[in-house]
């Protein structure tokens, strides 16, 4: 079992940057695939970033190619995104999620991860 633990959201113009952190506590942090998901008011969750257990394979929304960046430091236990030129569209609460049970590769299904976090606000202004 896992537990996960976002932080890093708040308040930001629109252009502007955000890095959420997702720490990981329990064991073998290293053998989990890792997802970013968000939620926007009335809307469903949806897929944002997601990552293999080896870091190899990364995969992203359309929405956010080219402006998020995903990664991860097995020794920390810690799942990073990094959100660049942040639009009104990214505000959402902002979900980590881990599965230890997928071969390597990167999986974008919100139905595929056991574990998620509380969750972290994102507010982008216009």
């Amino acid at each position: 079992q896992v537990q996960l633990v976002e932080s890093g959201g708040g308040l930001v113009e629109a252009g502007g940057s955000l890095r959420l952190s997702c720490a990981a506590s329990g064991r073998a942090f290293s053998s989990y695939a890792m997802g970013w998901f968000r939620q926007a008011p009335g809307k469903e969750r949806e897929f944002v970033a997601a990552i293999s257990w080896s870091g190899g394979n990364i995969g992203y929304a359309d929405s956010v190619k080219g402006r998020f960046t995903i990664s991860r430091d097995n020794a920390k236990s810690t799942l990073y995104l990094q959100m660049n030129s942040l639009k009104p569209d990214d505000t959402a609460v902002y979900y980590c999620a881990a599965n230890s049970r997928l071969p390597e590769g990167y999986y974008s299904g919100s139905y595929l991860y056991d574990y998620w976090g509380q969750g972290t606000q994102v507010t982008v202004s216009s």
